[in-house]
């Protein structure tokens, strides 16, 4: 991905992130639950803007993995929340669908495109402990389930257009490059 792509990637990202945020500030919680819708829009419509079919595919599966995970979970386990308004606790799905958005940037495009969506990610978790909605485990289990879901199938991007190559023969070795457009 040369330099220029980068720069609009980090730029769409940071902008949703923060556009997203800014947008309603009313609660903690209000914030978080923008996140919420933010993160996955921003990082499959990254994969859109940069004609990344392969990278909307991998997080379309990592995307819908997460969720039945998380949601299976949530009735298999049936845990109350910690100010007893309701059921379903564990893991946290704000806080999974959020880091799976995340670590998906990460993991596809590198860490550097991902750190504001970690920051938001880390708000919504912590908008959830500040609600009272989740406590530490739901949000931690949580992290863990979308991050998981996402190094299930995600490939890092530029893997897919470099290539290594070794040839030997008569004593002679040959080092091969190949950049793939």
């Amino acid at each position: 991905m040369n330099t220029f792509k980068k720069w609009i990637l980090f730029l769409v990202i940071t902008i949703f992130s923060f556009q997203f945020s800014s947008a309603q500030n009313k609660t903690i919680q209000t914030a978080g639950d923008v996140f919420l819708f933010a993160i996955p829009a921003a990082t499959f419509g990254t994969t859109l803007i940069l004609k990344d079919k392969k990278g909307s595919w991998q997080f379309t599966k990592a995307f819908l993995t997460n969720a039945a995970v998380t949601y299976g979970l949530k009735v298999a386990l049936n845990k109350p929340r910690p100010n007893n308004n309701g059921d379903n606790a564990f893991p946290s799905g704000h806080t999974s669908i959020t880091f799976q958005g995340a670590s998906f940037i990460h993991r596809r495009y590198g860490f550097k495109y991902s750190i504001p969506l970690y920051l938001a990610a880390g708000f919504t978790a912590f908008s959830r402990l500040d609600a009272q909605k989740h406590d530490g485990w739901d949000v931690l289990a949580g992290a863990v389930v979308g991050i998981g879901s996402t190094y299930l199938f995600t490939t890092p991007y530029q893997q897919e257009h470099m290539e290594l190559t070794m040839s030997s023969g008569n004593g002679k070795y040959l080092l091969g490059f190949i950049y793939k457009i």
